[in-house]
């Protein structure tokens, strides 16, 4: 049996789409089984091969926010990661909110971008680090006047936000499976979705965006 880790690339410049592809085909546990040039190409690609992840340029023809929407719908077993040059905050929230796990910069070192996949691919949310920054600072600024944002904690389910308190108390996914008597495996399946909903890169920043939300709306 196979486990490697199937990818399909797609963005309009060949060249950087070679270069993607020989750096991940280089290592043993990554396969790039398609390759394509717009968002047409992209969902078709996901539908006939379903592979693990697929990758794709935010301005590519048909639009790369488009692509992520369509094959998120249709194939929403599909990881989605947008590799882009856009820094554009509006492209990194439109890519969060259509279903991508991952916003990745073209900046990034070949070394770089195979720990990042192999990570999103695992179920870790990833957004460049320097993006992730800005966005959890409009976060918070937002939320200061709540009448002109909901509040995030309002879209998670009531098992997330306990496992989010879990969290915040410094708890890990191990320790939290063991007080609600759920496997760590449905743990981190509940991070996954929490990450998301919230638009952080990782536990800690939730756990954060939790306390100031919570230290906002006990003062108000």
């Amino acid at each position: 049996m196979n486990d490697n880790i199937r990818v399909v690339l797609v963005d309009d410049h060949p060249m950087l789409r070679e270069g993607v592809a020989s750096t991940l085909d280089a290592e043993p546990d990554f396969e790039v089984v398609g390759q394509g040039s717009n968002a047409d190409e992209a969902l078709e690609l996901a539908r006939d091969l379903l592979p693990d992840l697929i990758m794709l340029d935010v301005s590519m023809g048909g639009g790369g926010i488009n692509a992520a929407r369509a094959i998120a719908a249709a194939c929403p077993i599909v990881k989605i990661i947008m590799l882009t040059v856009s820094e554009d905050e509006e492209d990194v929230l439109a890519a969060l909110k259509v279903g991508a796990r991952g916003y990745v910069l073209k900046g990034v070192s070949g070394p770089e971008l195979v720990r990042i996949v192999r990570s999103i691919n695992g179920g870790e949310p990833y957004v460049t680090p320097s993006l992730a920054a800005s966005l959890l600072g409009e976060l918070r600024d937002q939320r200061v006047d709540k009448k002109s944002a909901p509040d995030p904690l309002s879209e998670l389910t009531d098992r997330e936000r306990q496992i989010l308190e879990l969290v915040a108390t410094g708890r890990s996914n191990k320790e939290i499976a063991e007080d609600l008597f759920l496997s760590e495996k449905t743990i981190k399946h509940y991070m996954t979705n929490i990450l998301q909903k919230l638009q952080v890169r990782n536990r800690v920043e939730a756990a954060l965006l939790a306390q100031k939300i919570a230290a906002i709306e006990g003062t108000s």
